[in-house]
Protein backbone atom coordinates (compact mmCIF):
# COMPACT_ATOMS: atom_id res chain seq x y z
CA UNK A 1 0.00 0.00 0.00
CA UNK A 2 1.52 3.13 -0.78
CA UNK A 3 2.28 5.54 1.66
CA UNK A 4 -0.73 8.08 3.11
CA UNK A 5 -0.58 11.76 3.34
CA UNK A 6 -1.09 11.59 6.77
CA UNK A 7 1.76 9.37 7.23
CA UNK A 8 3.99 11.83 4.89
CA UNK A 9 2.94 14.51 7.22
CA UNK A 10 3.95 12.15 10.65
CA UNK A 11 7.42 11.53 9.07
CA UNK A 12 7.68 15.07 8.39
CA UNK A 13 7.33 16.03 11.64
CA UNK A 14 9.48 12.96 13.09
CA UNK A 15 12.27 14.43 11.34
CA UNK A 16 11.73 18.22 10.68
CA UNK A 17 11.61 20.14 13.77
CA UNK A 18 11.65 24.03 11.84
CA UNK A 19 8.35 24.86 11.70
CA UNK A 20 9.33 27.27 8.64
CA UNK A 21 10.59 24.44 7.21
CA UNK A 22 7.36 22.42 7.68
CA UNK A 23 5.48 25.69 6.07
CA UNK A 24 7.64 25.69 3.25
CA UNK A 25 6.91 21.65 2.68
CA UNK A 26 3.35 21.96 3.14
CA UNK A 27 3.23 25.25 0.16
CA UNK A 28 5.18 22.42 -2.11
CA UNK A 29 2.69 20.23 -1.82
CA UNK A 30 -0.03 22.65 -2.27
CA UNK A 31 1.65 24.17 -5.33
CA UNK A 32 2.90 20.85 -6.58
CA UNK A 33 -0.40 19.88 -6.42
CA UNK A 34 -1.97 22.67 -8.82
CA UNK A 35 1.17 22.12 -11.13
CA UNK A 36 -0.54 18.86 -11.60
CA UNK A 37 -3.64 19.77 -12.36
CA UNK A 38 -2.74 21.78 -14.72
CA UNK A 39 -0.48 19.40 -16.59
CA UNK A 40 -2.59 16.77 -16.22
CA UNK A 41 -0.68 14.74 -13.69
CA UNK A 42 -1.67 13.06 -9.98
CA UNK A 43 -2.25 15.92 -8.19
CA UNK A 44 -1.71 13.30 -4.74
CA UNK A 45 1.61 11.91 -6.32
CA UNK A 46 3.07 15.45 -7.34
CA UNK A 47 1.61 16.74 -4.04
CA UNK A 48 3.82 13.92 -1.55
CA UNK A 49 6.99 15.20 -3.56
CA UNK A 50 6.33 18.40 -2.32
CA UNK A 51 5.58 17.40 1.10
CA UNK A 52 8.52 15.07 1.32
CA UNK A 53 11.37 16.75 -1.13
CA UNK A 54 12.90 18.37 2.15
CA UNK A 55 12.75 15.58 4.77
CA UNK A 56 16.31 14.98 5.16
CA UNK A 57 16.77 18.48 5.22
CA UNK A 58 17.59 18.34 9.25
CA UNK A 59 19.46 14.84 8.87
CA UNK A 60 22.00 16.94 6.38
CA UNK A 61 22.45 19.92 8.03
CA UNK A 62 21.15 21.06 4.37
CA UNK A 63 24.60 20.07 3.14
CA UNK A 64 24.05 20.28 -1.02
CA UNK A 65 26.44 17.85 -1.20
CA UNK A 66 23.73 15.45 0.32
CA UNK A 67 20.99 17.22 1.01
CA UNK A 68 18.17 14.78 -1.27
CA UNK A 69 20.24 11.48 -0.98
CA UNK A 70 18.73 10.40 2.36
CA UNK A 71 14.96 10.70 1.99
CA UNK A 72 14.93 7.57 0.13
CA UNK A 73 16.38 5.62 3.64
CA UNK A 74 14.59 7.56 5.41
CA UNK A 75 11.26 6.11 3.60
CA UNK A 76 12.61 2.96 3.10
CA UNK A 77 9.91 0.96 5.22
CA UNK A 78 6.94 2.66 3.26
CA UNK A 79 5.87 2.16 -0.26
CA UNK A 80 6.64 5.37 -2.16
CA UNK A 81 6.48 5.61 -5.80
CA UNK A 82 9.91 5.41 -7.88
CA UNK A 83 9.13 8.68 -9.36
CA UNK A 84 8.43 10.25 -6.34
CA UNK A 85 11.85 9.53 -5.14
CA UNK A 86 13.42 10.59 -8.36
CA UNK A 87 12.14 13.94 -7.83
CA UNK A 88 12.87 14.23 -4.73
CA UNK A 89 16.90 13.52 -5.17
CA UNK A 90 16.64 15.56 -8.46
CA UNK A 91 15.49 18.68 -6.83
CA UNK A 92 18.69 19.21 -5.68
CA UNK A 93 21.27 18.38 -8.73
CA UNK A 94 24.27 19.30 -6.79
CA UNK A 95 23.86 15.82 -4.75
CA UNK A 96 22.30 14.18 -7.69
CA UNK A 97 25.31 14.67 -9.58
CA UNK A 98 22.90 15.01 -13.37
CA UNK A 99 20.88 17.84 -14.59
CA UNK A 100 16.74 17.40 -14.20
CA UNK A 101 15.26 16.10 -17.13
CA UNK A 102 11.52 15.16 -16.60
CA UNK A 103 8.94 17.68 -15.87
CA UNK A 104 7.99 15.93 -12.60
CA UNK A 105 11.91 16.78 -11.53
CA UNK A 106 11.12 20.19 -13.14
CA UNK A 107 7.84 20.99 -11.53
CA UNK A 108 9.17 20.07 -8.06
CA UNK A 109 12.38 22.18 -8.65
CA UNK A 110 10.45 25.25 -9.53
CA UNK A 111 7.66 24.84 -7.59
CA UNK A 112 9.65 24.28 -4.09
CA UNK A 113 11.81 27.30 -4.81
CA UNK A 114 8.79 29.61 -5.82
CA UNK A 115 7.42 29.15 -2.27
CA UNK A 116 10.57 31.24 -0.85
CA UNK A 117 10.32 33.49 -2.77
CA UNK A 118 6.42 34.23 -2.60
CA UNK A 119 7.16 33.87 1.41
CA UNK A 120 10.02 36.46 1.33
CA UNK A 121 7.85 38.94 -0.89
CA UNK A 122 4.84 38.45 1.96
CA UNK A 123 7.73 39.33 4.65
CA UNK A 124 7.87 43.07 3.28
CA UNK A 125 4.61 43.82 2.48
CA UNK A 126 3.20 45.80 5.70
CA UNK A 127 0.35 43.59 6.65
CA UNK A 128 2.62 40.77 6.00
CA UNK A 129 -0.11 38.97 4.27
CA UNK A 130 -0.42 36.39 1.46
CA UNK A 131 -3.18 37.80 -0.01
CA UNK A 132 -1.87 41.27 -0.27
CA UNK A 133 0.75 39.81 -2.46
CA UNK A 134 0.22 40.46 -6.50
CA UNK A 135 1.74 38.01 -8.87
CA UNK A 136 3.54 41.11 -10.25
CA UNK A 137 5.73 41.81 -7.21
CA UNK A 138 6.87 38.19 -7.48
CA UNK A 139 7.81 38.51 -10.88
CA UNK A 140 9.78 41.88 -9.88
CA UNK A 141 11.32 40.25 -7.00
CA UNK A 142 13.29 37.62 -8.99
CA UNK A 143 14.93 40.11 -11.00
CA UNK A 144 15.82 41.62 -7.87
CA UNK A 145 18.87 39.80 -7.13
CA UNK A 146 20.02 40.83 -3.85
CA UNK A 147 16.13 40.08 -2.24
CA UNK A 148 16.00 36.72 -0.83
CA UNK A 149 19.32 36.50 -2.24
CA UNK A 150 19.68 32.53 -1.27
CA UNK A 151 17.05 31.86 -3.59
CA UNK A 152 17.76 30.15 -6.89
CA UNK A 153 15.84 32.36 -9.81
CA UNK A 154 17.34 29.84 -11.93
CA UNK A 155 15.21 26.78 -10.59
CA UNK A 156 12.15 28.89 -10.20
CA UNK A 157 12.63 29.53 -13.64
CA UNK A 158 12.33 26.28 -15.31
CA UNK A 159 8.73 26.59 -15.27
CA UNK A 160 9.17 27.73 -18.67
CA UNK A 161 11.05 24.28 -18.85
CA UNK A 162 7.50 22.47 -17.92
CA UNK A 163 5.33 24.80 -20.65
CA UNK A 164 4.17 28.11 -17.95
CA UNK A 165 5.65 31.98 -18.22
CA UNK A 166 6.65 32.99 -15.01
CA UNK A 167 4.19 35.12 -15.21
CA UNK A 168 1.60 32.60 -15.03
CA UNK A 169 3.47 30.33 -12.84
CA UNK A 170 3.38 32.65 -9.97
CA UNK A 171 0.05 33.16 -10.26
CA UNK A 172 -1.06 29.23 -9.85
CA UNK A 173 1.68 29.33 -6.97
CA UNK A 174 0.25 32.07 -4.99
CA UNK A 175 -3.30 30.72 -5.58
CA UNK A 176 -2.58 27.40 -4.68
CA UNK A 177 -0.40 28.45 -1.56
CA UNK A 178 -3.61 30.88 -0.59
CA UNK A 179 -6.27 28.29 1.07
CA UNK A 180 -3.29 27.22 3.13
CA UNK A 181 -2.31 30.47 4.01
CA UNK A 182 -2.92 30.36 8.02
CA UNK A 183 -1.38 27.02 8.08
CA UNK A 184 1.68 28.11 6.59
CA UNK A 185 1.75 31.39 8.76
CA UNK A 186 1.05 33.48 6.14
Amino acid sequence: MAITRQQAIDLLHHHVKNEKMIFHCLASEAVMKSLAVKMGKDPEKWGLAGLLHDLDVEVTHADPLIHGTQTEVLLKDFDVDPEILDAIRMHNECSAGRERSTDFQHALAAGETITGLITATTYVYPDRRLSSVKPKSVVKRMKEKMFAASVKRENIMECEKIGIPIEEFAVLAIGAMLPIAQEIGL
